[in-house]
């Protein structure tokens, strides 16, 4: 919505004369270099480098030991995450759960329950409802 007590712009989209749909547009003209850029940028252009050597394969097959595969480096960088040496009050609590089997893990959420179930009720009878 605009502006009811603005002031009007002077770039109106409508300035002009205006034409039919089927004129053709109103032929452009072409604006001249200024002296400074034309000699700045066509005064010595300088020559294309040579390029010498054997050309680069992008994409393709990597060498025999698959140096250059993204699967093979991508495998490693994960190895080399998971056998890195755990550190850390947070990290070591995390190694001893993912090294929980079910049971234990079942038992430890049970005893968990249980002892919030005690504190509730250590609750209720202190309150005296």
């Amino acid at each position: 919505m605009g502006n009811i007590c603005g002031k009007s712009s002077k770039e109106d989209n409508f300035q002009g004369a205006g034409r039919t749909l089927d004129a053709a547009p109103a032929p452009t003209t072409k604006a001249s270099i200024p002296t400074h850029v034309a000699n700045a940028a066509g005064s010595s252009p300088k020559p294309k480098p040579k390029v010498t050597g054997p050309g680069r394969t992008v994409g393709g097959p990597g060498g025999s030991d698959g140096t250059n595969d993204p699967r093979a480096a991508a495998a490693a960088a994960a190895e080399a995450r998971a056998n890195k040496p755990v550190s850390g009050d947070l990290a070591k609590r995390l190694e001893e759960q993912k090294k929980q089997t079910r049971t234990q893990t079942l038992q430890q959420v049970a005893n968990e329950n249980r002892a919030q179930r005690e504190a509730d009720a250590a609750t209720e009878t202190r309150n005296y409802n």
